[in-house]
């Protein structure tokens, strides 16, 4: 009971801090959903959850007929064991919000409260996308595959969505910009087939390991020499596992490297050349690689009005210094990207630093990233006034 008199910025920071004492990861989120489905609970809403995954799609019904407004929050955490000193530390080992998905989460229930709050001025229907999934499992594209593009009855006009950042705005900073925000993103997955033998006498054997070596260096050139810096490309290998003992020369090494680029075009690019360089060192060197090369997410793009609508919006709510417009976009990625595909809409950032000093803190993805839970309530504001200004203007 008392949690149901809180004021909803209490509630919000409440529901943020359950959600990050107990931190799911993938496409199964059973704790992380019944939370969401207790908060959305007393809301006019039509309520669905996922089949092949742990969603939640909430359509709201607004006094008169007009557009649909899709809103989304991701929900999962990240197998990362948190190295905070927070009271509300993941008691889950092993996994932790450690990209913010419990505000992402908590500030869309939010909206949903607040335009809940206004529906009888609202012409259109707003659907609400909570999303597990979104840490490299494809949840948005499963979810469109379960029909929530069309929830509401008929297909989505326009999508919104939010990030909070750790370390890149300052506090309560809104950003964004038209056109690419974040890349496309891409693995890369190597296996060099040599032929083991003594390492003292490597001339017997058919050693894997230099091999991949040269292929790590080579896409790393590659990169600076057949792309130009004015469409980024970013090759970054995170892991490489070859042999046992430092006198045995393995039958295989292996590595996977991560690809990130900006457009549908340096995509293919990179695949068809990225493959092609490392069967050909392998090759040199009397050596098989088998390559894959498996696209994942595709390049978040901004919808140019929707992306002003955006920061005007921000900024008249706001204040003009609470908005940002970003000049570059960022390299990580998002497969919300798959909603913008297809819906016209935008993304953005909101800063969460827990310091006045935001640069220099852990980023999203480390053990020790933190993030400032007085933001959530201005994060749900923004969505829910985008919602309900684009129903008040479809056409605008």
């Amino acid at each position: 009971m008392e949690t149901i008199l809180m004021p909803l910025r209490e509630r919000l920071i409440d529901l943020r801090r359950q959600l990050h004492r107990e931190p799911e990861i993938g496409l199964d989120l059973p704790r992380t959903q019944a939370r969401v489905l207790a908060a959305l609970d007393g809301l006019p809403l039509e309520v669905a959850t996922g089949r092949a995954l742990s969603s939640v799609t909430a359509v709201l019904r607004g006094a008169r007929p007009g557009p649909v407004v899709l809103l989304r929050g991701d929900m999962d955490a990240l197998p990362v064991t948190e190295r905070t000193d927070l009271p509300y530390a993941s008691e889950v080992p092993g996994a932790m919000h450690a990209c913010g998905h419990d505000l992402h989460t908590a500030g869309l229930v939010g909206a949903a409260h607040l335009l809940a709050a206004r529906r009888e001025e609202l012409a259109g229907d707003v659907v609400f996308m909570f999303q597990p999934g979104e840490e490299g499992h494809n949840g948005a594209g499963l979810m469109i595959e379960e029909g929530v593009l069309h929830a509401a009855g008929r297909p989505v006009d326009a999508a919104y969505g939010l990030h909070v950042l750790a370390t890149d705005f300052p506090r309560g900073v809104f950003a964004a910009r038209p056109g690419p925000l974040m890349s496309a993103s891409a693995g890369l997955f190597v296996r060099v087939v040599g032929s083991g033998g003594h390492g003292s006498a490597p001339h017997d054997a058919a050693d894997p390991i230099p091999a991949a070596c040269e292929m790590v260096t080579a896409l790393q050139t590659m990169v600076g020499r057949r792309y130009s810096p004015f469409e980024p490309v970013v090759v970054t290998v995170g892991a490489f596992h070859a042999g046992t003992l430092r006198n045995i020369i393995p039958d295989e090494a292996v590595f996977e490297a991560t690809v990130r680029t900006f457009s549908a075009a340096a995509g293919e690019r990179i695949a068809a050349e990225s493959v092609r360089l490392c069967e050909g060192i392998a090759a040199a060197h009397g050596l098989r690689a088998e390559v894959r090369f498996i696209p994942e997410y595709p390049v978040t793009v901004n919808d140019p009005h929707e992306s002003a609508f955006i920061a005007e919006t921000a900024r008249d709510l706001f204040g003009s210094e609470r908005f940002q417009d970003m000049e570059h976009p960022d390299p990580g990625s998002e497969d919300f990207s798959r909603v913008l595909e297809r819906v016209p809409g935008a993304y953005c950032f909101l800063g969460a630093a827990v310091a006045d000093e935001h640069r220099g803190l852990p980023n999203n993805h480390s053990p020790r990233a933190r993030f400032d839970d007085s933001v959530l309530f201005d994060g749900a504001t923004l969505l829910a006034e985008l919602a309900a200004r684009r129903l008040a203007s479809p056409g605008s």
